[in-house]
């Protein structure tokens, strides 16, 4: 068999990865099967899907697409036209290429793709990372053939799709295989009586975060403590410039492509919560601090967070806690309580779903052969 999928999903790297992920898994059960597979990607020439999609090695189809507003205003009649436009240049993609199905993971640059695809009859897939659902997904969610989404709570946000289920957010499970295999603290020079907290604010920073690590490195509470801060690119060279004679126990990186090892070996770990860091700090059972980003669209990062607080597998500060000083006692306390971290990182354990990749590959493969064998 010639399988051939198209593949959406941008804005930020919340949507992006996670397509990327399973254009990874289509491909590596075409192989399994011994089957051919053609992936092509549609999104924004300017957008961040194509910087990451051409660097994972797809090829990307541009098209147009802008975000609606939430209220009336001027941005509204260019987003319509923006559609308009987008689902022309799709409707020829999609007949150029004549795919099996079509995928997509959020965000407005799915809208052209998959309202096309469904005109057409093609099968149509959405993947919802988040715990509670962006516009888009939800808008589509009608139209698709199978909801997947990353947390449990299906049934409950997406009452008008024709199924929805559970299949959890793909992660590099062959990095997370690997993660103990280098030695944090050598690896960085780290005193090995140190204990290391580990702070990432997300791809492109945070701020409030950073702030709070190069504060923290300097108080005399944590003289017991290596602090790892990956910084952000948006942030790094502003927070850089800030920073007057750095403490020796703070280690700056700009971004880390591969956080699995200090989520690992962290004795605390200080995150966002992004749909695939709460999967990845489960996959790597993290003792971890969670602070939602508190402008993420409809707060989903605190229904994230809180996926993982309620049952004991994380804590949950708000950003505005951390920027008033209350995450001091709270990270004290939790560095003194080693029973506590350990059962923080069982709890987080039970919440993995370490066989994302199947699950997907199952549903979409699932389908395709129930159209075709119809």
């Amino acid at each position: 068999m010639n399988y051939k999928f198209i593949i959406t999903g941008g804005g930020t790297s919340g949507h992006i990865n996670p397509a990327i992920s399973i254009a990874d898994a289509i491909t590596q059960r075409c192989k399994q099967q011994g089957d051919n597979c053609d992936i092509i990607f549609t999104g924004r020439e300017k957008g961040l899907e194509n910087e990451l999609v051409s660097k994972a090695g797809y090829e990307m189809k541009y098209i147009e697409a802008r975000p609606f507003p939430m209220r009336p205003t001027p941005k509204l009649f260019a987003a319509i036209k923006a559609l308009y436009v987008g689902r022309k240049q799709c409707a020829k993609i999609i007949s150029d290429f004549a795919p099996d199905a079509v995928i997509g993971t959020g965000g407005y640059v799915c809208a052209p793709l998959l309202l096309e695809a469904s005109k057409k009859k093609i099968p149509v897939f959405l993947h919802e990372s988040n715990a509670f659902p962006g516009r888009a997904n939800k808008l589509l969610a009608r139209k698709a053939t199978v909801v997947m989404t990353g947390f449990s709570n299906h049934s409950s946000t997406f009452k008008n799709a024709r199924k929805a289920i559970f299949t959890g957010n793909p992660i590099r499970t062959a990095l997370i295989s690997s993660c103990n295999e280098v030695d944090v603290k050598s690896s960085l020079g780290i005193d090995k009586s140190m204990k290391i907290v580990f702070i990432m604010g997300g791809s492109l920073g945070a701020k409030t975060l950073n702030e709070f690590a190069l504060e923290a490195s300097r108080s005399d509470v944590f003289s017991d403590t290596h602090f790892v801060l990956s910084a952000g690119k948006q942030q790094q060279q502003a927070f850089m410039d800030s920073v007057v004679d750095k403490p020796n126990n703070l280690t700056i990186m700009e971004y880390i492509d591969n956080p699995y090892q200090l989520l690992s070996q962290a004795d605390v770990s200080i995150t966002r919560s992004g749909a695939v860091t709460c999967a990845e700090v489960a996959a790597v059972g993290a003792c971890s601090i969670l602070v939602p980003y508190p402008h993420a669209a409809h707060d989903h990062q605190t229904f994230n967070a809180t996926m993982l607080s309620d049952p004991g597998a994380a804590i949950q500060i708000s950003d505005s806690d951390v920027a008033q000083g209350k995450l001091d006692s709270i990270l004290r306390d939790l560095l003194d309580d080693n029973k506590k971290q350990e059962t923080m990182r069982s709890n987080a354990k039970k919440l993995a779903v370490m066989d994302s990749d199947k699950r997907i590959a199952d549903a979409i493969f699932g389908q395709i052969k129930v159209k075709q064998n119809g």
